[in-house]
């Protein structure tokens, strides 16, 4: 639920910008959208009320939503403000860039992977399962940060901004598979343990 809740800033973002040159009236009120200067203050408006609503609803506030939210409306209110919408295709590549940054350094510096202290206590793995793991959510995020910029420089504004949406489906569905993969033969060992144990 979570996750699908994660989609819907980009979807509207996606979807406001198809609308460029529509006029929106509501009653006296009116206003015509300018393409991604329109798209990015739906994105940073909608990202606002998703990060809150999630915080409401699980009576907390979860850092990566924030530092989200930071991204967004400091790239956002960049492109809005200067006019120049390198900003928000820049803010998907160093979000993903300082993820993969911390992922890795999480491979030297403590004790635990950043993955580990995330959902160790709720599953337990090998240290080396922990590792793999970290390694993979690492190069999700630099391999994602650098096609994004990749899109960015090589294709239209449009072809960037359906890239925007569809890759960031397509890359977590690989991503949950790829984590599912790795996790399950340990999560066997657990639930067999206990049968095991009863005979």
């Amino acid at each position: 639920m979570k996750q699908l809740l994660e989609f819907v800033p980009i979807a509207l973002f996606f979807i406001s910008y198809q609308m460029n040159g529509e006029t929106i009236r509501l009653g006296d009120w009116a206003y015509t959208m300018d393409g991604i200067y329109s798209a990015t203050l739906i994105l940073m408006i909608a990202t606002t009320l998703q990060v809150f609503g999630l915080a409401l609803w699980e009576r907390k506030f979860e850092k990566r939503g924030l530092w989200m939210l930071a991204a967004v409306l400091i790239f956002g209110a960049a492109t809005v403000v200067l006019r120049n919408e390198l900003f928000i295709q820049w803010k998907p590549t160093i979000f993903n860039w300082a993820l993969g940054i911390l992922f890795i350094g999480s491979q030297f510096i403590g004790k635990k992977t950043i993955m580990e202290r995330t959902l160790g206590a709720q599953l337990q793995l090998p240290k080396r399962a922990w590792t793999t793991l970290n390694l993979v959510w690492a190069s999700h995020f630099t391999i994602v940060g650098g096609l994004n910029l990749w899109v960015a420089y090589t294709f239209s504004e449009d072809a960037w901004v359906s890239y925007k949406l569809y890759s960031a489906i397509g890359f977590t569905v690989v991503l949950t598979i790829l984590t599912a993969i790795i996790m399950t033969p340990y999560l066997k060992k657990e639930t067999s343990a206990p049968a095991e144990q009863d005979h």
